[in-house]
């Protein structure tokens, strides 16, 4: 744990986002870390690194204090329950998954995925892993026995759970899936991307990986594309170590973070960090607004079905009201009158913008069918025709619910 963590452990989530990896600079004041464009850095002498910032610098591949600023701060947010954590930010969601696969796994290792996986991260298994020589089965999360069914012992290395899942919303109960997946001798790694550590903290629920696509969420502003991974840190009570080699995980995540170069830049350090700051504020109006969007879903008669974990009647309200602090900023919904009318609203609103990627402050639609999800068509992980999915914004309420409703009369036409 940094000094900054140490300080940090018992401050509140805003106080550590906004500070943790933002001291102030030595040499001129500056409140904001500014963003280090080098890739190589002067050294006294061979092997004699500079260490004013309190870390030796030798390449921006390696290290870059742009990057440790993100790195230190997601490791602070990201609560493990006072135990020190570590993060490691990289160029994309899918690269963070990436460093996962290729740390966990060996060509005959096994790994149980989600029945409804994001199509991006079943495509980097079925595509990617699975040629390699890793097998996967998929399994509801939700379902504890069917977790243990799929797990091969003596072969599974992790299982994979996303909750809230995308785009179907489901909930899985974290620390009943690390029982189930440690006494398997098992890892647990969970997407947090859709709950944020604002919201959810996978760790101190006994996750032992937590993965983030920071293009979302906690850069909050549509103009960034990033990953990070978060592990207790080596030492800490709990520390997960590598399944092949008995290291601390943390730093065989990191050696493969160096070793496959696909680290976030520091100018996507800068903004990552920049949206983090802001993080808390954001997830409460995200709530707010989703809630509400949610609450007129369920009441409209072109709506067969609302998928939020906000609502009383969905499945996992219970457990995501345990595990999360707020319910997010994500709705799924279906329509009726099936696909003509889910692909008629997403092209009749215009508060809503018709896109791919969600988390930023402006609130987006889009049929996960034909877009996001298109990689898993044909398979067990097909989503609905007639699925809408919203990335809900921080725009005036009334102003969302006044575009849902003027779509939604077209698609009824």
């Amino acid at each position: 744990m940094s000094a900054s963590q140490d300080r940090a452990s018992s401050q509140g989530f805003s106080t550590r986002a906004i500070h943790v990896g933002s001291e102030p600079d030595p040499a001129t004041g500056a409140v904001i870390p500014p963003i280090y464009a080098t890739s190589t850095y002067a050294q006294d002498g061979v092997g004699g690194l500079r260490t004013g910032l309190g870390v030796g610098y030798e390449y921006s591949r390696s290290g870059n204090p742009t990057r440790t600023a993100l790195e230190s701060a997601l490791a602070a947010v990201e609560s493990a329950g006072g135990e020190p954590t570590r993060a490691m930010a990289f160029a994309s969601g899918l690269a963070a998954e990436d460093a996962v696969i290729r740390t966990l796994t060996r060509p005959g290792d096994h790994v149980v995925l989600p029945g409804d996986a994001y199509g991006g991260t079943y495509r980097l298994f079925a595509k990617v892993a699975e040629p390699w020589g890793v097998q996967f089965d998929t399994a509801p999360t939700d379902d504890l026995d069917a977790v243990a069914r799929a797990v091969v012992p003596g072969r599974t290395r992790f299982v994979w759970v996303e909750t809230p899942t995308n785009p179907l919303l489901g909930i899985s109960d974290i620390a009943a899936v690390a029982a189930v997946a440690h006494d398997a001798g098992a890892l647990l790694v969970v997407d947090n991307t859709f709950a944020t550590p604002y919201l959810q903290n996978p760790l101190e629920l006994g996750a032992d990986v937590v993965v983030h696509s920071t293009t979302k969420y906690v850069g909050g502003h549509s103009d960034v594309v990033g990953g990070a991974l978060v592990v207790r840190a080596p030492g800490a009570a709990g520390a997960a170590t590598d399944p092949h080699t008995g290291e601390p995980l943390a730093d065989r995540l990191a050696w493969h973070q160096n070793a496959m170069g696909a680290v976030a830049g520091p100018f996507d350090a800068f903004l990552t960090l920049r949206g983090l700051k802001t993080l808390a504020v954001r997830m409460d109006r995200h709530s707010d607004n989703a809630a509400a969007v949610a609450a007129f879903l369920d009441e409209h008669p072109a709506v067969s079905q609302v998928l939020y974990p906000g609502l009383p009647d969905h499945p996992g309200h219970e457990v995501a009201a345990a595990q999360m602090r707020r319910f997010g900023g994500m709705v799924s919904f279906r329509l009726r009158r099936g696909r003509y009318a889910a692909l008629k609203t997403c092209a009749s609103t215009s508060v809503f913008t018709l896109a791919e990627s969600l988390g930023g402050i402006e609130s987006l639609i889009e049929h996960p069918g034909d877009m996001t999800h298109g990689s898993v068509a044909g398979t067990a992980l097909e989503v609905p025709d007639d699925l809408v999915r919203l990335s809900v914004g921080l725009e005036d309420e009334a102003d969302l619910l006044a575009d849902l409703d003027r779509a939604l009369a077209a698609a009824s036409a």
